[in-house]
């Protein structure tokens, strides 16, 4: 009974796993920005293409 109070108790995984859940939700932060900036600029691009050949 002792070995599971043990385990109950010890904490060292759970920071590894919040700060490997942090950094998950940073890459998803981050893949989302980029690929809102890379359609933004494939529109201006479109745009700036189509004025030039007019």
């Amino acid at each position: 009974m002792s070995i599971l109070k043990r385990f109950a108790k010890d904490e060292s995984g759970a920071t590894a796993i919040e700060y490997g859940l942090i950094a998950v939700g940073i890459a998803i932060a981050i893949i989302t920005t980029v690929q809102l900036v890379g359609t933004n600029l494939t529109t201006a691009f479109n745009k700036v293409a189509t004025n030039l050949t007019k």
